[in-house]
């Protein structure tokens, strides 16, 4: 079964590490190979007839001025040369330029017309007739958007086709222009639909739809097309227990399956974890501040790889004693350190009395993660926890980057994360490929 836990592995070279976000993040624009032609072909024939080449039907043009010339040259786009006639006369090069738009011109304006025309007809459908060793992205979310990003930088030429739930979706023309992707509408449940994306050339499908049920659906039914496609495939489950309960099934064995928060807390964990845990003396005491999906996956990452490192790990959530309850059912507590319950909202004083009244949390070996849906509570906590504990690790996340946030987090040393940028900064190198 390939799910995320398995690719976790201890070599960092099969993940991709990436510079903090730039502004600079976009494919170069594609060659602008038809205006070039056009552009060439009309210079060509400017030169010619300039250099002393005429025509049978125009003889006059070798003693009109230059913007009749033009007006010549333009119009071989329109009707070739037949209401010019045959050139003659000038130097050979000059002859030969004239020739070469003759035959140019007239045939680079037939396929724009003819390729509009089919474009207009049936605009996916001609898109899609061509594709080979494209790569496939269903979704057009925050997720797909991050993937586009860093598939670009490392694939700037790829062929991309983007499925989109709704012919009017607002990133519609972000995926044309940023990232040169031919968008379609269509349902990647329909096998009808999935023969027409040219899915057996396809280098790679990632199913990033934010409906689990129909990702695998999706995946069931590409594998039905074509059995040995599974190693191509790569489902993002955003229900980490429907995915866990799913591990068995042909669908989960034969394909790639991950979840966002697992291939976020995977990151954190090694980036920013496992180092200070290794710098410092004494075991520590983790503070896990909200314990929602993105919470559960940081305490099951540390379980598989820093356990001994940790003292104790301290859970406060507004419904700690349930949510633990659900991640025990689902992953096997194990480990020497000790786990602590606090239900409450982490802005509520008395909670952060009690955690403070039971547990020594003032010297390096205290790490503190605000990880709660709330960014801005995040941030604000960071900082009251900053100045009650001046030698802690704190961590405060927020779901996209935000630039204030890690102007204020290098100010007061606090560690300002995002899930998107932790995702972007640790997708597999082979989903690159």
């Amino acid at each position: 079964m390939h799910t995320l836990p398995q690719f976790r592995c201890a070599n960092p070279v099969e993940r991709v590490s990436l510079r903090p976000m730039s502004t600079n993040r976009f494919p170069p624009k594609q060659f602008p190979w038809r205006s070039a032609g056009a552009l060439f072909f009309f210079v060509s024939a400017l030169i010619g007839f300039e250099s002393g080449v005429a025509v049978t039907e125009r003889p006059d043009i070798v003693d009109a001025g230059t913007l009749t010339r033009a007006y010549y040259s333009l119009s071989l786009f329109v009707v070739g040369g037949v209401d010019l006639g045959t050139p003659y006369g000038g130097t050979p090069w000059a002859l030969g330029l004239v020739w070469l738009s003759y035959f140019g011109a007239p045939i680079l304006a037939a396929s724009t017309l003819i390729g509009a025309l089919l474009r207009a007809l049936a605009p996916q459908s001609w898109g899609l007739r061509r594709l080979k060793d494209h790569v496939i992205v269903v979704g057009d979310g925050e997720l797909a958007l991050s993937y586009l990003r860093v598939l670009r930088e490392h694939q700037p030429r790829v062929s991309l086709v983007v499925v989109s739930s709704s012919a009017q979706s607002p990133v519609r023309p972000e995926l044309e222009e940023d990232f040169g992707a031919r968008v379609v509408t269509g349902d990647p449940t329909h096998e009808y639909f999935l023969k027409r994306l040219r899915v057996q050339r396809a280098r790679r499908i990632l199913l990033l739809d934010d409906n689990s049920l129909r990702s695998y659906e999706a995946a069931s039914i590409l594998l039905h097309l074509a059995p040995d496609m599974g190693n191509r495939i790569v489902i993002h489950c955003g229900n980490l227990r429907f995915m866990r309960a799913m591990e068995n099934t042909r669908v989960a064995k034969m394909c790639e399956t991950f979840n966002t928060y697992h291939l976020a807390a995977s990151g954190l964990v090694r980036s920013h974890l496992l180092h200070h845990f290794r710098d410092t003396h004494s075991r520590d005491k983790v503070v896990l501040a909200g314990f929602g999906r993105f919470g559960q996956t940081i305490l099951e990452e540390l379980q598989k790889s820093a356990a001994d490192e940790i003292d104790t790990v301290m859970i406060i959530d507004k419904d700690a004693h349930r949510r633990i309850l659900v991640a025990d059912e689902q992953m096997k507590y194990a480990g020497g350190y000790k786990r602590k319950l606090y239900e409450g909202d982490i802005s509520h004083p008395e909670v952060w009395q009690q955690v403070r009244h039971e547990n020594k949390l003032l010297g390096d070996n205290a790490v503190f993660v605000l990880g709660t849906g709330r960014e801005e509570e995040n941030l604000r906590t960071a900082l009251w926890i900053r100045r009650q504990s001046p030698e802690a690790l704190v961590i405060a996340r927020s779901s996209t980057q935000s630039h204030f946030a890690t102007e204020v987090g290098e100010d007061h040393d606090i560690v300002s994360i995002s899930i998107n940028q932790l995702v972007e900064d640790n997708i597999p190198r082979a989903w690159l490929n």
